[in-house]
């Protein structure tokens, strides 16, 4: 299994958001080639504008390990992370990120510039499935705001 196999997981979440009526973005952590964690956008749906997919995806990902770190482990997320969510990324000094796709709008670097607010020994990348993922987001809002 590859980054590509991985993303599409991920996609596979941001499609359930987008079929719950959120903001298409899905997430999962990754450890030792096993999923330890998902998570789809569920701000709407919990009344929570912290529940982003990143965030939910590194909850369940702690509860499996009994751990707060994920030194280890990969998070693969469709857009992006916000401030929010590089934040909860810092903490958990997880050890790799692959996005699918920028987010000029809402990415953490909207707030930080080019400036790296992830923990030091987390490797950043863009990853496969950029194009399906900006579609799902582009789509989500098209037929929210016609």
């Amino acid at each position: 299994m590859d980054d590509k196999y991985y993303m599409q997981q991920a996609l596979r979440e941001a499609r359930n958001a987008f079929d719950d009526g959120e903001v298409p973005v899905g997430a999962i952590v990754v450890l030792n080639d096993k999923i330890i964690g998902r998570g789809s956008n569920q701000v709407e749906k919990l009344n929570d504008c912290t529940a982003h997919a990143e965030m939910l995806a590194l909850t369940a990902a702690f509860n499996y390990l009994g751990s707060k770190y994920l030194m280890e482990a990969t998070l693969y997320v469709t857009l992006e992370p916000c401030l929010m969510c590089a934040g909860a990324l810092y903490w958990s000094k997880i050890g790799r990120i692959v996005y699918a796709a920028r987010d000029d709008k809402h990415s953490y670097r909207k707030s930080t510039g080019e400036t790296n607010p992830f923990h030091p020994k987390t490797k950043l990348e863009q990853g496969p499935g950029e194009a399906e993922s900006l579609q799902l987001v582009k789509t989500f809002f098209e037929q929210r705001r016609p």
